[in-house]
């Protein structure tokens, strides 16, 4: 199922720890409605303004997203977040998506810089938008923790 110009469903749903545990990572009519929306006003236009981009991972169902030890809160169970990549002549450049959202203004709930630009997470909620802005890093625990990039501003 296309979900945009350069977009479809099985990328979105692609999982491999899905595939090796035998679960259906299938949405529900609710969840793709939430990623048709995700896609059309976030992804698609990201994809037309800095180019080709990977989903790394998309939606998950509850029973995966256990799987691979993600959030109970995770947009990417309500089919409204995407982890992305930008990659150009064999380079990552996830920086480049994280400037051009903010620079072009798009609509978005959510957007974590994940572990200095590894890939981005970027969310959409139909019902309301924060246009939060997130680091995450490791903690002295080693555990993932979440800052505002302003947290990063040391006063001399």
């Amino acid at each position: 199922m296309r979900l945009s110009k350069n977009f479809v469903l099985s990328e979105i749903t692609h999982s491999n720890t899905a595939k090796r545990l035998g679960i259906k990572n299938e949405p529900t009519k609710d969840h793709l409605k939430n990623l048709q929306l995700l896609v059309r006003g976030v992804v698609q236009p990201v994809r037309d303004g800095v180019g080709a981009i990977r989903v790394s991972s998309g939606y998950r169902n509850p029973t995966l997203n256990e799987a691979i030890g993600g959030s109970s809160r995770s947009q990417h169970c309500k089919g409204q977040a995407v982890d992305i990549q930008h990659w150009s002549r064999g380079q990552m450049d996830n920086k480049k998506i994280y400037d051009y959202i903010l620079d072009n203004d798009i609509e978005f709930d959510q957007m974590i810089n994940e572990f200095d630009y590894s890939w981005i997470h970027i969310s959409f909620n139909e019902e309301k938008n924060r246009k939060q802005v997130l680091e995450a890093y490791k903690d002295v625990n080693n555990k993932t923790a979440y800052k505002h990039p302003s947290d990063n501003i040391r006063t001399l």
